[in-house]
């Protein structure tokens, strides 16, 4: 197989919601992560039902044979003191750094609009003002060099509803933290909804991407949601987001710059759905039956 060091994993997210916690309110950890070892993943990302005990979520990774790739962490760069995200961001860091996972997803959520009923497109999208990106870069540059020193990388995740969610506001930030420092995990359903060309963007950024999401779109659900202004939750309850092979991006060009830039590392297939529409263990499987077929369409073109 030409592309070598590459893990897949699947994200909880499918199993509860974080956000929106009702959203799968009765399915355990204990299922999550059973469903995911079941599927033939490799690992997960830290979900809002995971034990905060170290000993006891790697006593249950242990058994199921899992890793967990990342965890999700929220800053407030723009808009609360420098040493408050600090010492949040090290309690992470030490979590991770006993859990042997190496990556930490940074999203800035001043003036996100998770939570919020208003649309998340057009002059709704949060935008921020240069004074903020220059406390945003400065300070992902300093969580970046406390990261690096526990072995562990910054991957900043652009996002819809956020301020860093465009290609150019991306690249924007790319432009402005240091290479070393800030890293950039790589979300195709993101990039596609929010109307970027995904190869033209994995170009762009190949060479700061050191952790990678694999998101698909419903082509139907995500033009009714730009078209009626959804909000991001709307986007979610109504089924825009799913699992690769589901939706409408090919994956096998993403898969060829991943071999072609010699990506190594995690690719974590994510999905915010209702697991009462769709069934977290079915979706996971099918999923992972996608990206086996991926790889063999991708060796047999090596091949030829």
């Amino acid at each position: 197989m030409t592309l070598n060091n590459l893990k897949f994993g699947i994200a909880p997210i499918a199993w509860t919601n974080d956000d929106m916690p009702h959203l799968g309110k009765e399915n355990t950890f204990e299922a999550c992560l059973s469903d995911i070892a079941l599927a033939g993943y490799d690992g997960t990302e830290i979900g809002n039902k995971f034990p905060k005990d170290p000993d006891t979520l790697n006593y249950h990774l242990g058994l199921r044979h899992l890793s967990i790739g990342s965890m999700w962490f929220s800053s407030f760069l723009c808009s609360e003191s420098y040493q408050s995200n600090e010492q949040r961001f090290i309690e992470t860091l030490n979590f991770l750094e006993k859990i042997g996972a190496s990556r930490v997803n940074v999203c800035e959520l001043t003036h996100c609009l998770f939570d919020s009923t208003q649309s998340m497109f057009n002059d709704n999208k949060p935008v921020a003002n240069e004074q903020e990106w220059t406390l945003l870069c400065d300070g992902l540059n300093k969580l970046g060099a406390i990261a690096n020193s526990r072995g562990i990388k910054l991957c900043y995740h652009h996002h819809m509803a956020t301020i860093v969610q465009t290609l150019p506001e991306t690249i924007k930030l790319l432009n402005n933290t240091d290479s070393d420092k800030v890293h950039l995990c790589f979300d195709t359903g993101h990039f596609a909804f929010s109307g970027e060309d995904i190869i033209e963007a994995y170009e762009k950024c190949h060479d700061r991407i050191s952790h990678i999401h694999f998101k698909d779109l419903r082509n139907e659900q995500t033009e009714i949601a730009k078209k009626d202004g959804y909000s991001f939750r709307e986007s979610v309850l109504n089924g825009c987001f799913t699992v690769p092979g589901d939706g409408m991006i090919d994956f096998l060009p993403v898969l060829k710059l991943i071999d072609k830039y010699d990506y190594s590392g995690w690719i974590i297939v994510e999905a915010e759905q209702d697991p009462a529409k769709a069934n977290p263990l079915e979706y996971a499987i099918s999923a992972k039956k996608y990206i086996e077929n991926l790889l063999k369409n991708f060796n047999k073109e090596v091949k030829l």
